[in-house]
């Protein structure tokens, strides 16, 4: 007969009765695959395949992050860039995606890419390689949220930085109790997909004239002093690859949904073909539908390109207002799922010793079901970084890269790991594409490599002020940031390969299974 001991110290749940478990009960298989890991359940399973889809998807949702990057849209490279420029990030997305989902499935932990870096590095570089990626991703995730406030902000009112704080403040509130959360991630999807289809119809209905399809599918605009229309068509695809750039948010719910390493490539790759589809037919269907001159959309004094467009094709402040407010609504779930993102890395990372603070960080609380510490302080960033504000155009684009490049660094180094460890030489999970994956691999690589060199470029020439790519200053702040903390205190406390997987042999050890 077997006995069971410190289940509630070990945080392993009972599942329902099976025909190979006499007495109604056993082990959580989920939990104890974490223990395997070195870590106890402290996250409750609330979290089904569609509400972590729903976190994932609200948090790209593609076609708001098109609506509000629309201005780097039009000026570098016009409909031409948006409608192919689509096509070209949903395809390397897929390719992101299935790495990502590859290691979620293998290896399926709320660490996410961190704690893959750790696991597959060499022993001796497994320390850094972790700590290193933690940090880009958490960092990744900060710029996220405030590109994402920011763009809200600039939507709102033109008290931009003061909306961006109450944009902030706002979304707080709704990532405070566990037991909402998967009803709030699941109507954030509902609200979106509802509102890309009433805008997705209502717009070209009303429209008193629509543009031809060559203005479509063949203008190629560059407003932006580039004399290179390949540099100007690099520089805007910024606007297209925002929206597909936070690919892991899913990965980081691995603990909160049952069956992880099926549930979480379904919930990735999801992401991304629901992203194209609504992207791009959104994208057409607003081209399609341009009134007037293109230029005075360009030049809204708004600041909010595709109020303007609302407003020239309904010819109607109210009717425009409402299409604005329900992108608006759209993005505060996009802000909300933000922010359940970045406190699960900030928290996961942080109970592997990984921030300062970490005792503080790691903490999940026993009601509300959430790490409240680590939401509060992640935040709390957030809103400080809003005070660097320095213009609504050159602020958010550099917001935007950097959350783009960051995370694309982040996704990179588990993958180098991968690729030097062997990728037969892991076990694998469910979802595993053996050449595909490689190819994939690769592909994720190349355009990592690609945007950290081409993303930094100015946004346009001659350079000024206003509109300087701020990207490289953030690069030096985050690494300077990292380099400090690791030789003060994280080569030290960080918590080790070593200690882990000694750490998980003790675990495993206190359960006596029959």
């Amino acid at each position: 007969m077997a006995t069971i001991d410190h289940e509630k110290d070990l945080g392993i749940a009972r599942v329902p009765s099976s025909e190979n478990d006499m007495d109604g009960k056993s082990l959580d298989a989920d939990a104890l695959k974490l223990a395997e890991m070195g870590y106890t359940q402290d996250m409750k399973r609330n979290f089904s395949v569609w509400s972590v889809l729903g976190v994932g998807f609200s948090l790209t949702n593609s076609w708001f992050g098109i609506s509000a990057a629309l201005v780097t849209g039009i000026n570098s490279g016009g409909p031409l860039l948006i409608i192919y420029g689509i096509i070209l990030i949903a395809l390397i997305s897929t390719c992101v995606g299935i790495s990502l989902s590859e290691l979620a499935s293998a290896l399926p932990n709320a660490g996410g890419q961190y704690f893959w870096a750790n696991e597959l590095a060499p022993r001796k570089y497994a320390n850094f390689a972790g700590y290193l990626t933690g940090w880009m991703a958490w960092a990744g995730a900060i710029f996220t949220s405030a590109s994402v406030a920011l763009a809200l902000g600039a939507a709102l009112t033109w008290h931009t930085f003061l909306a961006y704080q109450v944009v902030n403040i706002f979304c707080f509130f709704f990532n405070c109790y566990g037991k909402i959360l998967p009803a709030v991630a699941s109507s954030t999807l509902y609200i979106s997909l509802l509102s890309f289809a009433v805008i997705l119809i209502t717009v070209p209905a009303v429209a008193p004239t629509h543009q031809h399809a060559q203005f479509v599918f063949a203008t190629f605009i560059n407003n932006t002093g580039w004399s290179s229309g390949g540099v100007a068509f690099i520089v805007g695809l910024v606007n297209t690859n925002w929206p597909f750039a936070c690919l892991d948010c899913a990965t980081h719910m691995a603990e909160e949904v049952h069956r992880p390493e099926r549930m979480i490539p379904i919930a990735i790759m999801g992401t991304v073909a629901i992203g194209f589809v609504t992207s791009w037919f959104y994208s057409i269907s607003m081209f399609f539908s341009i009134v007037g001159d293109f230029a005075e959309i360009a030049a809204t004094p708004t600041y909010v390109p595709i109020l303007q467009l609302f407003y020239n094709a309904l010819s109607n402040t109210a009717g425009a207002i409402v299409l604005e407010a329900l992108i608006i609504a759209t993005g505060l779930g996009c802000m909300i799922a933000s922010h359940t993102w970045q406190s699960r890395l900030c928290w996961s990372f942080a109970r592997d010793r990984g921030l300062p603070g970490w005792k503080f960080l790691s903490k999940v609380h026993p009601t509300l079901d959430v790490p409240i510490q680590a939401h509060f302080v992640s935040c709390v960033i957030v809103a400080a970084v809003g005070c660097l504000y320095l213009g609504s155009y050159t602020a958010f684009n550099s917001m935007v890269t950097a959350c783009i490049v960051l995370l694309y660094i982040s996704y990179a180094i588990p993958i180098i790991c991968l690729l030097i460890k062997g990728r037969n030489n892991i076990k694998h999970g469910p979802f595993w594409m053996g050449p595909l994956g490689l190819f994939s691999n690769y592909v994720l690589l190349l355009w990592t490599l690609f945007t950290l060199v081409m993303f930094s470029f100015p946004y346009a020439m001659p350079v000024e002020p206003g509109n300087m790519n701020y990207v490289s200053a953030v690069y030096f702040v985050v690494v300077l940031i990292i380099v400090v903390d690791w030789f003060v205190r994280g080569r030290k406390s960080y918590r080790s390969q070593d200690n882990r997987h000694a750490e998980a042999e003790m675990l495993q050890n206190e359960v006596v299974i029959r």
